[in-house]
């Protein structure tokens, strides 16, 4: 139970750090007064970063869930 619990922590602390270091997209507002911000190399290095940092949002996220759910069935 207390493994689980430190699993657990450890596990939402991965998923806070992973979305906080996510860039906002803001492609929104800087397409609507025509700015391109970014290069061709840039962008795609950029991709690649935030390929990384999405996944490890879904892994994280669906760690925490699952042993958020394990967690409950065991206190029953």
């Amino acid at each position: 139970m207390i493994a689980v619990s430190i699993v657990l922590i450890i596990a939402a602390l991965v998923l806070i750090v992973t979305v906080l270091l996510q860039s906002s997209d803001e492609s929104g507002i800087s397409a609507l007064s025509g700015q391109s911000s970014q290069s061709y190399f840039s962008k795609s290095k950029a991709k690649t970063l935030e390929a990384k940092l999405a996944l490890g949002t879904k892994i994280s996220a669906g760690v925490f869930v699952a042993l958020s759910l394990l967690m409950l069935i065991l206190k029953k």
